[in-house]
């Protein structure tokens, strides 16, 4: 059985400001494209398909389609992420055309979705992201107490429901879909904090077993397959939502799973990138230099220079028309240097002069001086006449 497995779209997502509807509907086209040319059975998605829990009629529209044009050509299996609401995600699901299955709520763990091919049965289980407040009580039987407030207590229940499903299945294989942060993975800057309790992740040894763990949250694709004890996988998402994820190299996954036992191989397909991330860091003059290399780039420039260029952001606009992030961090400076206090019964001119100083790491001029002067006093006399 063949089996493809993406996550973490987040539909409807901005990268600084930059609307990503165009791109992520492209890496649709070309996943439904490669669904039908790699011939995938079924397609697992752990999670975050949208960014929010009330999503956008645009990106509803969006997810509707590719859900559909999968399911002409492959089985579909979603569970909810801890982006997505579970109830408006899992809302209509028996509604659903054949072959797509929303697993959005706890009750689902104990119904997973079954495959047949010639070597048997293989079971989906799909683990919604389980938020610790509310899994505890839900995942034990009425009148017993909750579980221990953990990411680790809750997954370990829902995990002990899957196993105890999948032995009424003798030779059955199993894949589950889950949507935590497992203990060993490599998270960046634009995943959301899951700690609870001061714990934000999920002790690998809870996760094994399992003939394929097809995880969802963290963005970059890796495999935690040693750690894990059994093949366990993040495909990651699609495209880079942070400049944290530049060097990822982003991709789905083709997982070949044989007869019971066998090994189980899974491959990186690249994801097409819609504009390279780049960070550049140096002098004005250096970055402006790099033009013809990076101009078609998404840009994070970091400037380095001792005191502030004129026109800083101009400049580099006029050299870089898709620059996203601006950062002014001159050499040799601290940041305690870098971050002026204001103090309660400073003279405001004083401050003022502070704060130019600050920006362009150099002390006002007399003609800067007396500009601020006089903004200052034209401020003072409105107030008093009002």
């Amino acid at each position: 059985m063949r089996i493809l497995h993406t996550s973490d779209w987040h539909l409807g997502r901005t990268l600084h400001k930059v609307d990503l509807h165009e791109h992520q509907a492209a890496f649709l086209d070309w996943l439904v494209d490669l669904v039908i040319e790699r011939e995938v059975d079924v397609v697992v998605i752990p999670g975050d398909v949208y960014d929010r829990a009330v999503p956008a009629v645009s990106s509803v529209t969006l997810l509707d389609g590719a859900l559909g044009r999968l399911a002409e050509h492959a089985t579909v299996v979603v569970t909810s992420g801890n982006h997505d609401s579970p109830e408006r995600l899992g809302f209509g699901r028996d509604l659903m055309r054949p072959g797509i299955h929303l697993l959005t709520d706890v009750a689902g763990i104990e119904h997973p979705v079954a495959v047949e091919d010639e070597h048997g049965e293989v079971l989906f289980f799909g683990l919604p992201y389980l938020e610790p407040d509310r899994a505890r009580i839900e995942l034990v039987d009425a009148g017993e107490p909750p579980l221990a407030r953990s990411h680790e207590a809750v997954t370990r229940a829902a995990l002990e429901r899957v196993r105890e499903r999948a032995a009424a299945h003798p030779g059955a294989r199993t894949v589950v879909l889950a949507h935590t942060f497992v203990t060993g993975g490599q998270g960046s800057d634009s995943e959301r904090d899951l700690t609870v309790g001061g714990v934000d992740s999920v002790p690998a040894g809870v996760l094994g077993g399992i003939d394929y763990l097809a995880l969802g949250h963290l963005h970059g694709c890796q495999d935690l397959t040693r750690t894990v004890g059994a093949p366990a996988w993040y495909s990651g998402s699609p495209l880079a939502f942070s400049f944290s994820e530049r060097t990822q190299r982003k991709a789905v996954l083709l997982v070949d799973l044989g007869a019971p036992g066998a090994a189980v191989s899974v491959e990186r397909v690249p994801t097409p990138i819609p504009r390279p991330l780049t960070e550049l860091r140096g002098t004005l003059e250096e970055i402006l230099a790099r033009r013809d290399e990076h101009a078609g780039d998404w840009l994070k420039a970091v400037v380095t220079d001792t005191s502030r260029a004129p026109h800083l952001q101009e400049q580099l606009r006029d050299a870089y028309p898709h620059l996203l992030l601006t950062e002014y961090a001159p050499e040799g400076r601290s940041a305690h240097e870098s971050t002026p206090v204001v103090r309660r019964e400073a003279n405001p001119l004083e401050v003022m002069d502070e704060f130019l100083t600050a920006v362009t790491h150099a002390a006002p001029t007399t003609a800067e001086h007396a500009v601020l002067e006089r903004a200052y006093t034209r401020a003072r006399d409105l107030k008093e006449a009002s």
